[in-house]
């Protein structure tokens, strides 16, 4: 099953280079991508392999909160739909950083490329590692050549076919998952007696409690930190982050870029129930002790107790979140790098020129990316975090800062480049201490911190774009240079 999985993605690489001739065929798909197809590569790039793996351990460990979450995605893709997103159907845009330069200059644009640049390594290197951990299991092999096997799959086929080719493989790559989450669902409900006994199990356990209305900042899933700190983190995920906004540019319109955006919400909600449920069964089923952690209670169900083929396909649909993951990524890096970097440095912009150029970062991003994976495994596989919100806590460092940024450039007239550049120096050092505050205040001298570590990570972002706001409208006002 895996391995007919690997020749079908290389297959769709293959059938994508079909009429590639420029930077727009390859990173944009030529503008020509159906929304449906756009719809379900959002879902399948954002989920990855942390929502196969991660989210059943939350059900199994849980309850339902973790819904407020997603209900505060949809809350900030309907923001970001109507506010940001005809703004990038205005000119021939190739980045979701782009529209900065008109705004504060090129030195701006570059800065938050950079932001965007790090923040998405570092993010996809736990992601990596995470749908390397089921490959490993099945087969026997070690994370790192589990890491390396995977990863060269899939920058095969995203060097040969671009954008395109990762926007159709996507498309699959959701229908196995789902697929392989639907199937491991029943047979867990069966081995815990039927549905209705259950779901009864779960709901006598409070497992299926849905809403948690404190107000409470740490605590992880509450109704205010899922509207709030949920919708916020969406509208900078899919907002300002290029590997998502790549996608809405290259449909046929600003109408089926809403279309897209909006319903991937919906989609991405009876995602999360689906493998919630997936937890909360195999908990009923007794198949969830105590001492296994969190991130290798689905896995080792897979491996344990679904019959021979089925396996192969849940397998196959965990590295296929996985390798969505890698390829998106791999794709919205070489363009970035390719036009918001590249081409301003050096003045070329001829779209056959940048084409070339941008497969050669294809390469050197993957690798990068494989690299990062094998480098962050001792820490990712030593904390006692779930990778899902460690990913999540990584990618909130600067998340923040971007969408200050953007605020800024819609609502407060007076900043200049400088104050946005000022901003961001700001916000992106102090939220790595937010983030990392719990670990900070073990050293001695700044125990002080204790307080800090405990905000709960949905409210990062919220507080590192009141920070970058707060940052540049202060900067703003402070006299220029003559």
């Amino acid at each position: 099953m895996i391995a007919a999985y690997f020749v079908v993605t290389l297959g769709i690489g293959l059938w994508a280079t079909r009429h590639q001739e420029t930077a727009g065929d390859y990173f944009l798909g030529a503008r020509n991508l159906p929304s449906w197809a756009v719809l379900l590569s959002i879902v399948a790039t954002e989920t990855s392999a942390l929502t196969v793996i991660s989210v059943p351990g939350i059900g199994a460990r849980g309850s339902l909160v973790f819904l407020q979450l997603a209900f505060g995605y949809l809350v900030g893709r309907t923001a970001v739909a109507v506010w940001l997103l005809p703004g990038y159907f205005r000119g021939e845009q190739e980045t979701a950083y782009a529209r900065l330069e008109s705004r504060f200059g090129p030195w701006t644009r570059r800065l938050v490329s950079v932001v965007f640049l790090v923040t998405r390594f570092l993010g996809d290197g736990v992601r990596i590692f995470a749908g390397a951990i089921p490959l490993a299991l099945v087969t026997g092999w070690s994370i790192p050549v589990s890491i390396v096997a995977m990863g060269g799959v899939t920058l095969a086929y995203t060097w040969f076919g671009g954008l395109k080719a990762v926007v159709w493989a996507d498309v699959v790559q959701l229908v196995v998952y789902v697929a392989g989450g639907i199937g491991a669902l029943f047979i867990a409900w069966n081995l815990a007696g039927g549905a209705g006994a259950a779901l009864g199990a779960a709901a006598a356990a409070g497992k299926l409690r849905l809403i948690d209305p404190a107000a409470d900042f740490t605590s992880t899933y509450t109704l205010l930190g899922g509207l709030v700190g949920g919708a916020m983190l969406s509208a900078a995920s899919h907002g300002t982050d290029h590997l998502i906004v790549q996608r809405l540019l290259a449909t046929r319109s600003l109408a089926d870029a809403r279309t897209a955006l909006i319903g991937s919400g919906v989609v991405v909600i009876l995602q999360f129930l689906l493998f919630l449920l997936v937890g909360s069964a195999i908990w009923a089923a007794g198949l969830a002790p105590g001492s296994l952690p969190a991130d290798q209670i689905f896995p080792r169900f897979i491996i344990e107790h679904m019959p021979t083929g089925l396996a192969g396909l849940v397998v196959a649909g965990i590295l296929a979140a996985a390798m969505s993951t890698i390829s998106s990524s791999i794709n919205a890096l070489a363009s970035s790098m390719t036009h918001d970097l590249y081409a301003g440095w050096t003045g070329r912009r001829d779209p056959e020129h940048l084409f070339r150029v941008g497969r050669i970062f294809s390469v050197i991003w993957g690798v990068g990316l494989i690299g990062g994976a094998l480098g962050f495994q001792t820490y990712a596989a030593g904390s006692g975090t779930p990778v899902v919100v460690l990913a999540l806590s990584i990618a909130s460092i600067t998340y923040g800062a971007l969408l200050g940024t953007y605020l800024l450039a819609a609502r407060w007239p007076r900043a200049r480049g400088r104050d946005v550049v000022g901003a961001v120096l700001i916000t992106v050092p102090a939220m790595l201490v937010v983030v990392f505050a719990r670990q900070l205040a073990l050293v001695e001298g700044l125990h002080w911190l204790e307080p800090i570590g405990r905000l709960a990570w949905p409210w990062y972002v919220p507080l590192g774009t009141l920070l970058a706001l707060v940052g540049g409208i202060g900067l703003s006002y402070l006299p220029a240079r003559r």
